[in-house]
């Protein structure tokens, strides 16, 4: 039976976020395809989500970024679990080559872990990377202490993703010369539809009153500037973490009945960090978005491009995000004119879907 090895980052949800619409596209064209997840995602992410027939194995795939909190990278933590990980560098690679050649996946999609990448091409299994960024690209841009061996891990980085049979990068992505061989695909957004009469009614709506989902995607916020915000008349917030009892202000994701992509289509505004999922998915539903930068990620500059071309925008400081001043903000993004219908079609899924099924049509390497 058809099978691909999913290799995905867990550092938050944006890479499972962009692999599961790819593999349900592919279950179209390989209807008997089977699927193994290679990742700490919880299995609950894909739950509903994934159509074909799924098993996850909870091996960690790569380091990503330590982080304080969705906007705070931990520079010094993310080089010593990089140090760390890469110290066990061989018996990790052994392990994934064996585990892949017991499995006999058809081919390896990998995104963004290197570690699958170099473990298929010592397996003899196809490899194919789906970015929207890399590791490297992410790790030049930080200073790593002077016990840190960088420059080494940099080059290990590389050399396991020029190991990758094709790339296929997602649009909006940085520049990326890593890759041996690399083709440019549409944005992968999966938009469901809106339940936004219900959402109203649920809530109690007065007229006029907007609703706004403020989520930061899989690395929890802690808190808020919620007693601040409580007189923010005109608006009500949906968030995506725990809330003081008694608000009148606002109300939890996890209190209604709505899962968090029914909600993204149901909202007048999100508010969120410049991540690609949420960003490219409230392009698609042309839902305005009022986002908070951190300045230091390699992905955030053509993400932030790729709204404002497309979308709707407009960018919060840190300092007033963290200080509740929200209002002028949401006043400016809901100002602004709709955009006429020139999006760029969200067609990646479809474009990975089409290059990887003939891994499964053709005699294998």
């Amino acid at each position: 039976m058809p099978l691909i090895w999913a290799a995905i980052s867990g550092h938050g949800f944006g890479h499972a976020a962009q692999v599961v619409p790819v593999l349900n596209a592919l279950h179209r064209l390989v209807p008997d395809l089977r699927v193994l997840l290679r990742t700490t995602v919880p299995s609950s992410f894909f739950k509903d989500r994934l159509v074909p027939p799924w098993d996850v194995n909870p091996v960690q795939q790569d380091v990503g970024c330590v982080q304080n909190g969705p906007l705070k990278i931990d520079v010094e933590a993310t080089w010593r679990e990089h140090h760390l990980f890469h110290s066990s560098w061989d018996k990790r690679l052994h392990t994934e080559t064996a585990a892949m050649r017991a499995a006999g996946p058809n081919v390896v999609l990998a995104d963004t872990p290197y570690l699958a990448l170099a473990a298929g091409n010592a397996a003899a299994v196809p490899t194919v990377a789906l970015v929207s960024f890399t590791w490297d690209l992410v790790l030049s841009e930080y200073v790593a202490p002077p016990s840190i061996d960088s420059l080494t891990i940099l080059r290990l980085i590389r050399q396991a993703y020029a190991q990758a049979d094709l790339a296929l990068r997602i649009a909006p992505a940085p520049k990326m010369e890593i890759f041996q061989r690399i083709i440019d695909i549409g944005p992968i957004a999966e938009p469901v539809p809106s339940a936004r009469e219900q959402l109203a009614d649920l809530l109690g709506l007065t007229p006029g009153e907007q609703t706004v989902l403020v989520g930061f995607g899989g690395i929890p916020l802690d808190s808020l500037p919620f007693d601040r915000l409580e007189s923010l008349t005109g608006y009500r917030f949906i968030f995506d973490g725990s809330i003081p009892p008694g608000s009148r202000r606002f109300v939890a994701t996890a209190s209604l009945p709505f899962s968090f992509k029914t909600l993204m289509a149901s909202v007048d505004v999100i508010m969120t960090k410049p991540g690609y999922g949420t960003l490219t998915e409230a392009v698609a539903l042309r839902t305005p978005m009022v986002y908070v930068r951190r300045y230091n990620f390699a992905d955030e500059q053509p993400l932030v491009d790729y709204l404002h071309r497309y979308g709707q925008g407009v960018e919060l400081s840190l300092d007033d995000f963290t200080h509740g001043h929200w209002e002028e903000s949401l006043h400016r993004v809901r100002s602004l004119s709709t955009l006429s219908d020139r999006a760029l079609h969200a067609t990646g899924a479809d474009d990975a879907a089409a290059l990887l099924a003939r891994y499964f049509f053709t005699i294998r390497r």
